[in-house]
């Protein structure tokens, strides 16, 4: 893969130009954007793979929900349906996608949870709900300038910090650094424990953030309990058991895990991966497994493994907690 992608490196330009010129006909308003007359908050990321979306969007759930009707809108990758859907009781992975469906397994009735690849259509399905909305929450739009947010927080990994890459397809950035400029919070994700804070004065540094952007660092830590359709038990308990995982970076997990001191076998598969038939065969003749929440979403109604399937919550922190929360508030509730 390094490989194939040094030898596309000539592409780099080319990828450049075209989603730098992009961005600029939108900041030029040579074509046309939607801003809206209420909260949109959009939650994205430069680079390709995980950084830590999922997690960010259940904390601003938990953080709003019991003051404003919330709703959440995702492409809603990988799933089998098309246009708006809206997540209800009779929804699975299949028509909502993992994610959402995560979203809307764990929160229910307390939050609209919808999908649609054309976020203005699904803006409108959602405002022409009964419940209409008070907020709306973009999963992974930061790249989808035909709505302009009014406030925006992306994401960026510790250990892949937007500033040290390049574009595709030689790079991970879906556009050129300068797309950070869009951005009014900007969060580094799974950063080490107790990180110190000469290295978040040199990471501020090399963001150089503009006067209306503020810089957070969060984590993500790991449950000590796991749960199952059956209940839940300590992860203490859990030997022996296979690790499956179908997530774009299972790196944290694994080295959690080794540093708890398990021993285990690690089966990783692409990130959302569809399990086949052939894959849920093989899975069936696992004693135990564990997987991650976002996994479960996809695996917990297959007869042929969900007996033994368990999986591992996460939550995200962050430091400065009271002034990340205060800004999303300032904005969000009116």
């Amino acid at each position: 893969m390094k490989f194939l992608r040094s030898i596309l490196l000539p592409i780099v330009p080319i990828y450049y130009l075209v989603t730098w010129f992009r961005n600029l006909m939108y900041d030029k308003g040579w074509k046309s954007t939607k801003s809206y007359d209420f909260p949109v908050i959009c939650v994205g990321n430069l680079s390709t793979g995980g950084t830590g979306k999922t997690p960010m969007v259940e904390y601003l759930i938990r953080l709003l929900k019991d003051d404003v009707k919330l709703a959440t809108l995702s492409r809603g990758y990988g799933r089998k349906s098309e246009g708006f859907v809206l997540g209800s009781p009779k929804s699975s992975a299949l028509d909502l996608g993992d994610e959402p469906f995560q979203f809307y397994n764990k929160f229910k009735e307390t939050v609209l949870v919808a999908v649609d690849a054309n976020r203005r259509e699904g803006i409108d399905k959602l405002l022409q709900h009964n419940i209409k909305p008070d907020v709306i929450v973009l999963d992974d739009a930061y790249q989808h300038r035909k709505v302009t947010a009014g406030f925006t927080i992306l994401l960026t990994t510790f250990n892949n910090l937007y500033y040290k890459d390049i574009v595709l397809p030689t790079g991970n950035l879906r556009e050129p650094r300068a797309g950070v400029k869009r951005a009014d919070l900007i969060v580094v994700t799974k950063c080490p424990n107790n990180l110190d804070n000469e290295v978040k004065e040199k990471i501020k540094s090399k963001i150089k953030s503009q006067q209306h952007q503020q810089i957070f660092f969060s984590n993500i830590n790991y449950s000590t309990t796991v749960f199952s359709k059956n209940g839940n038990k300590a992860l203490s308990a859990m030997l022996p058991f296979t690790l499956v995982t179908g997530i774009a970076n299972a790196k944290p997990l694994v080295k959690f895990l080794n540093n708890e001191g398990f021993n285990f076998e690690h089966l990783e598969y692409r990130d959302h991966h569809t399990f086949t038939e052939k894959d849920l065969t093989d899975l069936s003749k696992l004693e135990c497994i564990l997987t991650t929440e976002k996994d479960y979403m996809r695996l917990k109604d297959e007869f042929m493994v969900n007996d033994k399937l368990w999986y591992l919550p996460i939550h995200l922190t962050l430091d400065k907690q009271q002034q990340f929360d205060d800004a999303v508030k300032s904005f969000a509730i009116k």
